[in-house]
């Protein structure tokens, strides 16, 4: 059974950090691409970041890049997303999935999302 367990999320001040994590179990980490996303409602969901399965390379939207930074952590089957100097607009659900490439369509199985809010 393929299983993602995000957590970390809460509410900070502008300017604040915040560092989520994704448990994976039931499949084989190295074998998937993992990402974060982010979702705010009435908005598209946004790829925040994601490390690719081919080649280890992580990608970031240029919302974030600079400001976030993931890393994974193999012996815990984790993924890991720090995030510095958060601004109001970075509030929004927050998930990660897996899936064979590092695009949202390509994702096959989602965690529960986890609440990032950011206050002014």
């Amino acid at each position: 059974d393929v299983q993602l367990q995000a957590s970390g999320g809460g509410l900070v001040q502008s300017g604040g950090s915040l560092r989520l994590s994704c448990a994976a179990s039931g499949f084989t980490f190295d074998d998937y691409a993992i990402g974060w996303f982010r979702q705010a409602p009435g908005k598209e969901r946004e790829e925040v970041s994601c490390i690719s399965s081919t080649d280890g390379n992580t990608l970031y939207a240029d919302r974030v890049k600079g400001r976030f930074t993931m890393s994974s952590d193999h012996a815990k089957n984790t993924v890991y997303l720090q995030m510095d100097s958060l601004k109001p607009e970075d509030t929004a659900v927050y998930l990660c999935a897996a899936g064979n490439l590092c695009i949202t369509s390509a994702m096959r199985n989602w965690g529960k999302g986890t609440q990032v809010t950011v206050s002014s």
